[in-house]
Order: C-alpha cells, then structure tokens, then sequence
C-alpha cells in the first residue's frame, strides 16, 4: 500500500493525560494492553498483543491552563501541508502546525468548523495492509459528537474523501450519520444533547466481554457514562472516562450461533407418496395412496428413545380395529335377528296353512255327514 492510498484511514491514537504512569496502570487492567518503550523521550507505546494501537504521554508544558486529559485520533493523509492548507479553506482551524518527528514522520492537529479537535499524520513509510477485522485490543470504530452532523460530514467527505453511509433516525435522539471509507462502515456522526459538552471524537476498543471490561474500569476508578448497553446489530458497548479524564469506549462484537439451524425434517416416502397423489387431478389415486402409507410408516416408524422398547400400536389403528370388531359383532347380531324372524313367519305361515288345511277338512265331513 503506498502513501497515496492511506488518505482517510485512521492511523494512530494518542493518550494525553496527567498522569502516564496511572493511566498506564489503568488501562493495562480493562483492556488486553501493555506498555512498550517507544526510544523517544516521554512517549510510551500501547500495545495490543505484537500490535501498536496508540500512544500515551503526558500534557505538553506549555498546554492552555485546565486543558483536560484527552484521546486524540490521527487520520492519514499522504500530504500534511496540503491537508492543512484544504482544512483551513473548508473552514477548520490549526491548533498545531505542520511538525517532522524524527524517523517518525510528520504531523499537525487541526479542529474542524465545529470545534472538534483531530490530527493529520503522514507515517515514514507505508502502513500495514488493511482488510482485517481489527481484534481484542485494536481500535475499530470512531464517532463524531458535534453540534452540526451534515455541515461536519460535509468538511470530512470533502478533506478525506469520506463517504456518507446509511443514515438512522434516533427518534429524540436525532439522526446517527454512518461514514464510511472504500465501501467499509468505519464510524459515525450525531449531534449533541448537552450544550455544555464541546464536539469531539470517541475511539472504541474491542474486548471480548463489555460487562467485564466496564467493571473492571469502574473498580479502577473510571466513570462509566452510558452503558454497557445493546445496540442495533447485536454488540455491546460502554463509554468510559478514565480516572484522569480520558474519554474512551468499549465495544464487544456480536455473539455467533454456537449451533446451526436444525435442518429440515423429510417426510417418510409414503406420505410423501401420499402428498403427491393428493395433489393429482384423480381423487382416487390420493385415496389409494393415503390408505397405504399408514401402514407403511407405522411399519418403519422407530421407537421413541434407545433403550426403551417399541411404541404400541398408534391409538388411531387400534380404534379402527376397535371399531371394525364392533360392527361386525353390532352386523351379526342384526343378520341373527333378521334370520329369527325369517325363520318365525316361516314356521307361523306353515303353521296357518296346517289349521287351515285341518278346517276344510273337517268342513267336508260335516257336509258327507248331512248328506246321509
């Protein structure tokens, strides 16, 4: 990555307090940082792991009276001199002019039309290359409180080729300005609420635990001004002051699913076979289906635990069968009484005939009788 390429990027941050040696103390307790001698006089290195996150000395003799503790961010630019001179025509004003450190580059601090207060870097030699998500420890997101968002967004699009990302309605809280660089989020832009709290730039920290890190500062002595608190997109975040007065945030990223989605239950191939004939023109072909894959998944249907023996006959066959028995039982009753009475008029009828027979009978000896 060459020089020219680095333009936007935020590239460094800078603890400046009243008390290194505390802050150093501090810090080193609520994130995965330890301190690393810089070779310069009075400047102490933060280091996340193998990784340079920023820098911690103390206030500069000479700094305004009461000029509280502060973090200060450092974006890149391949030309200080140039990005000072586009600042100051944009409306910004220079707190601290174009300066070389030794084998270190060249710097100057700047405040944009707000009040904000930033600072321009241009390193010795190229950064690292980008695309890695920054980890534990490291830097990953920048917001902006101010007094004017759009006039602020306008400033930085215009001074380090920013791009306006989504924007999203707070309701009360105003609209939250995404920016973003090279089509990847990299921070945001709100106006304040508080008029008495001047325009200024807060870094976030990733931890693995916000609850734990925020604990952990407020039993060190920080002061924790909102949080740890969920945001939109599943993170967890707090913001902090230090014991000396350093203002910083925390933010631990989303939770990932431990287990996957469960995947979709298939159907047996018998109602499976059943479903596709239901869904035929012909009502018979889903009619004969549907009667078999009853009994084809009861068959290959497995018992409900290992270990515990096979489930007894579904409650549905069984009534079936139930009933089945008892319509025939309720069908031969019926044909026993039908065959009862068919056999009673049979008997009755031939029993009729009989007397009947008998009458004639005697009928015509009554009448042989007279006769004679």
């Amino acid at each position: 990555m060459s020089n020219a390429d680095i333009r936007g990027r935020f590239i460094w941050h800078e603890l400046v307090t009243t008390d290194p040696d505390a802050a150093s103390e501090f810090y080193s307790k609520v994130l995965p940082w330890k301190t690393q001698d810089s070779g310069m006089p009075s400047y102490t290195l933060w280091m996340a792991g193998k990784t340079q996150v920023g820098g911690l000395t103390g206030l500069p003799d000479g700094a305004e009276a009461g000029s509280p503790p502060h973090w200060i961010v450092y974006i890149a630019t391949p030309d200080v001199d140039a990005t000072v001179a586009e600042a100051e025509r944009l409306g910004g004003k220079v707190v601290k002019g174009p300066t070389d450190i030794p084998n270190m580059g060249r710097f100057a601090v700047l405040a944009d039309p707000q009040g904000a207060t930033f600072a321009v870097y241009t390193p010795p030699g190229p950064p690292p290359e980008g695309g890695t998500a920054p980890g534990p420890g490291e830097f990953n997101w920048h917001e902006l409180a101010t007094t004017d968002y759009a006039a602020a967004l306008d400033f930085y699009v215009a001074l380090f080729g920013w791009e306006k990302g989504p924007a999203h309605d707070m309701g009360s809280m105003g609209i939250y300005q995404i920016i973003s660089l090279g089509g990847a989020q990299i921070g945001g832009i709100y106006n304040l609420h508080a008029p008495s709290t001047p325009p200024h730039w807060l870094s976030y920290v990733g931890v693995v635990d916000c609850a734990k890190a925020t604990a952990a500062a407020k039993a060190g002595g920080a002061r924790v001004l909102n949080g740890p608190m969920e945001v939109p997109g599943g993170s967890w975040i707090s913001m902090l002051m230090d014991p000396q007065g350093g203002a910083f945030a925390v933010v631990e990223p989303p939770k990932v699913a431990a287990q996957k989605p469960a995947a979709k239950a298939k159907k047996p191939k018998a109602v499976a076979k059943a479903d596709t004939a239901a869904a035929d023109s012909k009502p018979e072909a889903a009619s004969a289906a549907a009667k078999k894959a009853p009994r084809k998944v009861a068959k290959k249907a497995p018992s409900k635990a290992k270990g515990k023996p096979a489930a007894k006959k579904a409650p549905a066959k069984a009534a079936a069968k139930k009933a089945v028995k008892k319509a025939a039982r309720k069908a031969a009753k019926k044909a026993a009484r039908k065959a009862v009475k068919k056999v009673a008029k049979k008997v009755a009828k031939k029993a009729a005939t009989q007397k009947a027979s008998k009458g004639s009978s005697a009928k015509r000896g009554k009448s042989a009788a007279r006769k004679k």
